[in-house]
């Protein structure tokens, strides 16, 4: 499948150890975070340990995919192909960098709403990104 010349190339991500299943689980349309065991907490990017108390009891919980923009900026410059990136707070209280796509990027706006989607690599990888709900 050949991509739109339209749209920014994404470059594949490095999976650390334990990351695969996080990118197994986005191929099927499903976002994971990790959450602590001990205190509860979720968090992104996935790690072993929970950054709020130091527990190595955590697992992969599934988000619900909906949150809305801390902030945003949109890149033009960069390149030939104008892009957005952002900080996305997602309902279970977790904030990802993340791009904003498929929608006018004049129109985004921080505080608006947004649902994950996901977009593929230049090598076929799978990520995470968010477009207005």
């Amino acid at each position: 499948m050949a991509s739109d010349p339209r749209e920014h190339q994404l470059r594949d991500p490095v999976a650390g150890p334990g990351e695969q299943h996080y990118f197994d689980a986005a191929a099927s349309g499903i976002l994971l975070l990790k959450q602590c065991g001990n205190c509860g907490a979720c968090h992104h990017y996935p790690r072993a340990l929970c950054p709020f108390c130091m527990s190595d009891d955590v697992r992969w919980t599934p988000s619900n995919g909906t949150g809305e923009i801390y902030t945003c900026s949109v890149t033009r410059a960069a390149g030939a192909i104008p892009y957005c990136i952002a900080y996305v707070t997602l309902d279970e209280g977790v904030t990802m960098m993340t791009n904003i796509v498929d929608c006018d990027l004049d129109a985004v706006r921080i505080g608006q709403r947004v649902r994950v989607v996901f977009k593929k690599t230049q090598g076929g990888i799978s990520v995470p990104m968010f477009t207005p709900a």
